[in-house]
């Protein structure tokens, strides 16, 4: 086996290239170097010549430049568990579309009054749906309440999420407590490919951000629940 060894000079800046040359197979070896703060030899290794093993070359570090020990770093504090359940208290910014001047604003219901108690997501928004699921809200279908709610139990996937998950939307969540016609035909057209659904659009307050974003969960912070179906795309498969 042929071994040259290349030593610098001096001390070499990071990124600096070291040409490397074996006199006996003509062959020269560039090595990108970055011996600033470390102390380990580097191996490059060429292609096999003809009638011969391979050539190695090893670089060994510059004198004075020992590896310099990591400062320790400080402990980080495990954090707080989240509240489940919202507070009493006021959310800055809640009262600013009130009318203040209003004789009857002192009687209104404030929002801290009405959701203390709900349970909140991991964003400390009001989680409606396990709301719903442990009765703390009773939607009904109609004003006295006359008729029963009618769940739809149908789930529609949308696979046009280039590397996101797919998204599932789940219309039993939805009409247990809507009736299909808030939503059909004025926002989406109840027939497939007929709406071009983006989050450029959700942001902008169509389709889905007619409410989410608004009234319901927040779609920035909350990407998993509705894109949960994996996506063969994604993971590198065919």
């Amino acid at each position: 086996m042929n071994r040259v060894a290349a030593e610098p000079a001096g001390p070499l800046p990071p990124g600096h290239l070291t040409r490397v040359s074996s006199p006996k197979w003509g062959k020269s070896l560039i090595a990108a170097v970055a011996l600033a703060g470390t102390n380990v030899a580097i191996q490059v290794q060429a292609a096999e010549p003809p009638g011969g093993g391979p050539i190695h070359a090893f670089l060994r570090p510059v004198p004075g430049q020992e590896k310099v020990p990591a400062e320790p770093q400080p402990e980080s504090k495990p954090e707080p568990p989240k509240p489940a359940t919202r507070s009493g208290g006021e959310v800055s910014e809640q009262n600013k579309f009130y009318d203040r001047a209003n004789p009857d604003y002192a009687t209104l219901q404030k929002a801290n009054e009405s959701l203390a108690g709900f349970p909140v997501d991991r964003q400390g928004y009001v989680d409606w749906m396990k709301a719903l699921a442990t009765g703390a809200i009773k939607p009904l279908a109609d004003l006295h309440g006359r008729h029963p709610i009618q769940p739809m139990d149908l789930d529609v996937v949308m696979k046009n999420t280039k590397e996101m998950p797919h998204v599932l939307f789940p219309h039993r969540s939805h009409t247990l407590w809507l009736d299909c016609s808030n939503c059909h035909p004025a926002i989406f057209e109840p027939k497939a490919g007929a709406n071009p659904i983006s989050m450029g659009e959700i942001f902008r307050g169509r389709y889905c951000g007619v409410c989410h974003d608004r009234v319901a969960f927040i779609t920035f912070f909350s990407c998993d629940r509705c894109h949960s179906v994996p996506n063969p795309a994604a993971a590198g498969q065919p």
